[in-house]
């Protein structure tokens, strides 16, 4: 069905860089998102991929890639194999591991590059999440990171408990907190990373469909 749907918009203007499927125009929601109509991919998915490919030695590496959305996993998983290792808590789709991100089964120092899209917004006890990810890595491996974000201080309340006040107050009955870009990145610090704030900004015509305005973070295991 998707490909059928697809097919009303080829075109040359746009093109998915995940599927390099060539567009007339994205599929725009409601909200602004743009969707491409060939595989599915959202704008986030389409910078990380922007930004895994552009690492050397891309085929060299150990990946563990959190909740990862299916474009993506499909192209890495065919290009690297066991080498590229996929973790889904709720089992939502069919990973390769089920790892709790705050006890991660898995020996030090295991991975060359971790990817935690969309994840730690969806974690109480971020900070010890964020300690096990830094145990995991190698030296010198990276992690990116990116989760919804607000300007100023990050926010969080305990008492907040329900699916209902969730949502009212996070935007989404699953989140515990908000973070802010600079909130975010110093609590990585004070878990043992050194950090970069990756900050990107697109013309809104830029032909794979990216976000005008995006922050990553991405943080390294000196240890």
């Amino acid at each position: 069905m998707r490909r059928f749907v697809a097919s009303f918009y080829a075109g040359d203007d746009f093109q998915c860089n995940i599927c390099e499927y060539n567009l007339s125009k994205f599929i725009e929601n409601t909200v602004g998102e743009l969707i491409c109509p060939n595989c599915g991919s959202l704008r986030r998915t389409r910078r990380l991929h922007e930004l895994i490919f552009s690492l050397e030695n891309l085929l060299n590496l150990k990946i563990l890639h959190f909740s990862p959305p299916k474009p993506l996993e499909e192209k890495l998983s065919a290009l690297l194999g066991d080498r590229y290792i996929t973790s889904d808590f709720e089992l939502e789709f069919k990973a390769k591991k089920r790892l709790d991100i705050t006890q991660i089964d898995e020996p030090n120092s295991s991975y060359d590059l971790i990817i935690c899209y969309h994840v730690l917004e969806h974690i109480e006890d971020d900070r010890k999440a964020m300690k096990e990810l830094n145990r995991i890595l190698r030296k010198n491996g990276i992690i990116f990171i990116q989760t919804p974000y607000q300007k100023g201080l990050i926010f969080e309340d305990p008492s907040i408990k329900t699916s209902e006040e969730r949502a009212l107050k996070y935007g989404q009955k699953d989140h515990v907190r908000i973070y802010s870009v600079e909130g975010l990145n110093e609590r990585l610090q004070e878990s043992g990373f050194e950090t970069e704030i990756l900050e990107f900004s697109e013309i809104p015509t830029n032909s794979n469909g990216l976000k005008e305005k995006e922050w990553v973070i991405k943080a390294r295991n000196s240890q």
